[in-house]
This record gives structure tokens, sequence and C-alpha cells, in this order.
């Protein structure tokens, strides 16, 4: 089983035993979206010494966590499971890490970004608009697709140019997305990793 050598942060305890059948990793459970100052300065101290992951659900909590923990602890690591690995085996339930399987895991984990203010904007709001990402009825699910592709999570109108600058995506690995999105390759994306 792959060690991972940062603490993972996770919403909770079903998401810790879901991961720990996936990989070999500790983890530091948020306990929800209102994470306490104690906490936030427990992820901080880890992030100095192992490095942090923030693995949280593919949900409004989940990003809402995960903006949190990016404000205060900016050299934070991000690892994102699209909505379709993290739906739940029944009808009912929410998005969670808990119900992704232990592949869709390790597939998430090989995939981590580190935001960054320093990288230069590559994507213009223009681009975005010609590629159907933002200012359409189509652009929601387009951005769902191509968050999943990237690995990047889903992110709203306002978010994605700032999410692909931040985390370093290249013109091409956009392009790359872009002709996936059309039908036209179903390899795995080529992301940037820290």
């Amino acid at each position: 089983m792959k060690r991972i050598k940062e603490v993972l942060v996770v919403e909770g305890k079903s998401d810790t035993e879901r991961i720990q059948q996936a990989v070999d990793a500790d983890t530091i459970e948020t306990r929800g979206s209102a994470i306490s100052d104690e906490t936030l300065a427990l992820i901080d101290r880890l992030a100095q010494t192992r490095g942090v992951i923030v693995f949280t659900d593919p949900d409004f909590s989940g990003e809402k966590i995960r903006r949190i923990i990016a404000d205060e602890i900016p050299e934070a690591k991000h690892a994102f499971l699209d909505k379709h690995a993290a739906a739940p085996d029944k009808a009912h339930g929410s998005l969670g890490v808990e119900h992704a399987s232990p592949a869709a895991i390790r597939e998430a984990l090989a995939q981590v970004y580190t935001e960054s203010d320093s990288n230069p904007e590559v994507i213009s709001r223009e681009e975005l608009m010609a590629a159907n990402l933002v200012g359409n009825h189509a652009a929601k699910q387009r951005r769902l697709e191509l968050g999943e592709y990237l690995h990047l999570g889903y992110v709203n109108a306002k978010q994605l140019q700032r999410r692909l600058r931040m985390f370093g995506i290249t013109k091409e690995q956009f392009n790359e997305a872009l002709t996936h999105l059309e039908g036209g390759t179903t390899h795995e994306s080529t992301s940037h990793r820290d």
C-alpha cells in the first residue's frame, strides 16, 4: 500500500476509514465546515513539519473548508475527488470521500496541486467565454467536466480563472481538457504536480 508523507485533511471519521483502505496515510479531521481555531492551528503546524493535503468532499461544505484552509495556510496542497466518484451507492445521501472507491482515492491523490499567487495568468476571460465555460447556459456543466478532467474540483464562473492560474494549469493542459470535453480524447490528463 502506498505511503503518503503528508497528512490528509478530511472532514470526518468515515473519510479517514475509507482513505485507510486505499493508502497508508495519517489524517486530521475537521469535523465539519466550522473549523475550530485549535484544529486550524494543528493543520498549520503539520503543514510546516510534514505538509498537508486538503482532501474534502466535492460539495459546498468541502469547498468552504478548502477556502478556509487555503486562506490561512497557502502552502497546503490540494487533491480533488470528482462528484461521480464521491456519489453514494443509494439514491439518498450526500457526496463524500467516504463513498469513493480505493482506486478513485488513489487517483485523486496522484493529482496534487499547490496554490500559488505567483503563477502567471495564461488563460484569459475571453478564452473561457469562447470555450463556453462562462457566460452561457451550458457553462456550469462544462466547468464541472473541466474540473473533473483537470482534477480541480468544481468551480463557479468567478473561481474558474483564479483556480486555473493558482494551480498553474498550462495552455496545453487547458486545450487538452477542451479537446476531451468535445469528445476528442479519452486518455488521462497530464496535470501540474507538486
